[in-house]
């Protein structure tokens, strides 16, 4: 009889023993908080990790949780206390921007069927969260990339199209001026279209950083390829541009800067007005560390009650208005993507303007 206090005592010191030697060689950061929900170990990783020292020992997790930097330890520790059959696992973000994989599993004393506390396990996962991302990013652009080329490269072969009505109607009327004047437009949408397969094969899915190192793009170049390849559309439809490049340079992904450029001119040319003279204004500026483009035109303008979807995929505003719905939502996460932003104002009726934001690095 007088040996079973012994040998529980030893059995409990041989147990924390145990324990002790368990967290003293863990790689990973780990803390014991008791029933009491009083902090009574923790591993050398979750020291170094959460600024813990041995002063922390005894002390309520409540006290301890500004160190964790997640406010809502404590709540977590005491749902898993009151149910014995639960783990929890979940991502956490701590206030300092890290994320960790937290796991709190219930210490239970089994000879009496007690909970005497939980284990929190904090696996730092900040890396492999950004390697996702960066991934999402990627499979983002080359989706981008994909609907932009399929979208773009249509307006070039259109016009190529009606270049070969045109040359066959003058060689069937034996007009060699005019014959001559669809050779020279040929060569023109030939080389916006070699242009736009150069820029497209050449970048494949460019990241904002390849941009910034490659230096700044010509917007006034980019500008006057779009306003060539649109040139018979402007035309046909008699629509006035005029330009006014405050800003005659920007940094920007060029493939992705051209499709910004081509869209929303296109948009312009393809929802003019018939009933009134039309016309497109297309600015830039800089204001408070971005580059603002501005493409302005006052033609038959966006209903209030569909601006909100203006920019959801496969949105269409007319079914009458030949498109893929597909173009202002990529020019919109192209945008984004490299941390701008578009801002649509339009009254149905009385134009549109797209206002898009570019981060200017100067």
């Amino acid at each position: 009889m007088t040996d079973t206090p012994k040998n529980d005592a030893r059995q409990l010191r041989k147990l924390n023993f145990d324990l002790s030697n368990y967290f003293s060689n863990t790689v990973i950061p780990q803390l014991f908080v008791d029933a009491d929900l009083v902090l009574r170990i923790f591993t050398p990783p979750a020291m170094k990790q959460f600024s813990l020292t041995y002063d922390h020992v005894g002390k309520n997790i409540a006290d301890v949780k500004d160190n964790l930097r997640y406010p809502n330890v404590v709540k977590d520790i005491k749902d898993i206390i009151e149910n014995s059959n639960k783990v929890l696992e979940k991502e956490v973000q701590t206030t300092d921007g890290r994320w960790f994989q937290m796991t709190i599993v219930p210490y239970i004393e089994h000879e009496k069927d007690v909970i005497n506390g939980v284990i929190i396990t904090f696996v730092d996962i900040t890396k492999r969260l950004k390697a996702m991302r960066e991934l999402e990013k990627l499979n983002s652009q080359y989706e981008n990339f994909k609907y932009a080329l399929a979208h773009d490269i249509r307006q070039p072969i259109a016009t190529i199209t009606l270049i070969a009505d045109g040359l066959l109607m003058a060689h069937q009327k034996n007009n060699s001026i005019q014959f001559e004047k669809w050779i020279k437009t040929l060569k023109e949408s030939s080389k916006s279209l070699d242009g736009l397969v150069e820029d497209f094969t050449s970048g494949k899915v460019e990241e904002k950083e390849r941009s910034f190192e490659e230096g700044a793009l010509n917007i006034e170049e980019i500008c006057e390829d779009i306003l060539t390849a649109l040139k018979m559309e402007i035309r046909e439809k008699n629509i006035r541009v005029s330009t006014d490049l405050k800003v005659s340079e920007i940094f920007f992904p060029r493939t992705s800067l051209r499709s910004v450029f081509y869209n929303l001119i296109k948009n312009a040319v393809k929802f003019s007005d018939p009933k009134k003279p039309s016309e497109i204004k297309i600015s830039t500026e800089a204001v408070k560390g971005f580059v603002i483009l501005c493409v302005q035109d006052n033609g038959l303008g966006i209903p209030f009650e569909h601006q909100r979807h203006i920019f959801k995929k496969y949105s269409r505003l007319s079914k009458e208005i030949p498109g893929t719905g597909m173009g202002l939502y990529v020019v919109k996460k192209m945008i984004e993507d490299n941390e701008g932003r578009i801002k649509l104002e339009s009254k149905e009726g009385e134009g549109t303007t797209f206002k898009v934001f570019f981060k200017n690095p100067s």
